[in-house]
């Protein structure tokens, strides 16, 4: 039987694969924002452009034209911080209720569990700092230099003497390269990331606030990675380590994109001054032991999951060459970061897949 500090690891380690889940699709809609405003954005850029064309270079003249682009540009990032206040608030009430639900799952009933104040909660997540800075002064930093390097962008075009078209492909890239090569994309991967750590962040301070509600029954705070090729060595050091209750713990996010998560220990029925032997049948007794489970990898705990599972981690061909043509995880991605295709896989290990079962 498991106990119950094994099914707050196993269970925080699948929780944790779904909140990169929605973490990737809360940053599409973040996006979607960007995408519906740039036409109009790169409109305003280019009637800005013509009309200071042939005028002569001049600072004043240029800051006034671009007045319609920083109206688009600030409008723009006014909705991702309205529609981020909304969506981290209903993550700040999931997380929350998820694991008091997740307490509640592996604690008897004469546990009591305490619930939090999802307002104070959340408002209190808002302001505190992650990695330096609000969310606030991020995506204020993040509009003011979108719209600056937009105008030292065009302020170069014109000392270098291009044209319109060449400044507004320089600001919004080659359709060759899908516009990855405009300075726009620069913006919008800092967005990204702020979004993704953002998330992480909020979460993180939700969990935290629900496991000092019940400090009472929590011995240490676990660290715990998520170990694949694209974790920090800082986590990766990290990962295991047990942070006693009142005493300092490193802060989660760790770093900007961090995906790791502080797991709880619980205490031991004896630890909570309980009488085990006259109070509790020995099933009840045997569920808080007080033991941690050992180190567990992602590679273990995946193996430990259902097919179904498996195949949502890894798709279906990808999870039958983990489970029986005996790749492990690290087979599938290369040093670099490149998670190799399946025809890349083949010509890597053909002999993978005739024990799968897939030539």
């Amino acid at each position: 039987m498991a106990t119950a500090n094994e099914i707050l690891l196993n269970e925080s380690v699948a929780h944790n694969i779904d909140l990169q889940a929605y973490s990737l699709n809360e940053l599409r809609r973040i996006l979607a924002l960007l995408n519906r405003t740039d036409p109009d954005l790169l409109a305003a850029i280019e009637s800005a452009v013509d009309k200071g064309q042939g005028q002569g270079f001049n600072v004043q003249r240029l800051n006034d034209l671009l007045k319609s682009v920083r109206e688009i540009n600030a409008e723009v990032y006014k909705e991702i911080v309205d529609r981020l206040g909304i969506d981290l608030k209903d993550l700040t009430d999931y997380e929350a209720g998820y694991q008091y639900q997740l307490f509640r799952s592996v604690l008897p009933e004469v546990v009591p569990i305490s619930t939090v104040n999802i307002n104070q909660v959340y408002a209190a997540a808002m302001a505190r700092p992650f990695q330096g800075k609000l969310l606030k002064e991020f995506l204020s930093d993040l509009e003011t230099s979108r719209a600056i390097a937009i105008r030292d962008a065009i302020r170069m075009g014109y000392v270098e003497g291009q044209t319109t078209d060449q400044i507004v492909r320089r600001i919004r890239g080659t359709r060759a390269l899908n516009y990855a090569d405009g300075l726009l994309q620069v913006s919008r991967r800092n967005l990204e990331t702020v979004v993704l750590t953002a998330i992480s962040h909020t979460a993180s301070y939700a969990r935290d606030a629900v496991f000092e509600a019940n400090s009472d029954i929590i011995k240490a705070d676990r660290y715990t990675a998520t170990l694949d090729m694209r974790t920090t060595v800082l986590c990766a050091s990290r990962d295991g380590n047990e942070y006693p209750k009142g005493k300092p713990k490193p802060a989660l996010p760790a770093h900007m994109r961090c995906r790791s998560v502080y797991v709880p220990v619980l205490k031991s029925w004896r630890e909570m001054g309980a009488a085990i032997d006259i109070e509790m049948p020995a099933s009840t007794r045997a569920s808080l032991d007080g033991q941690v489970p050992g180190k567990m990898t992602y590679q273990e705990w995946l193996k430990k999951q259902s097919v179904s599972r498996q195949n949502e981690v890894l798709g279906v061909d990808k999870a039958k060459l983990f489970r029986d043509g005996g790749l492990s995880l690290d087979k599938f991605v290369a040093r670099n970061g490149h998670v190799f295709t399946l025809q890349e896989l083949r010509e890597r290990d053909s002999k993978a897949f005739t024990r799968a079962g897939l030539q």
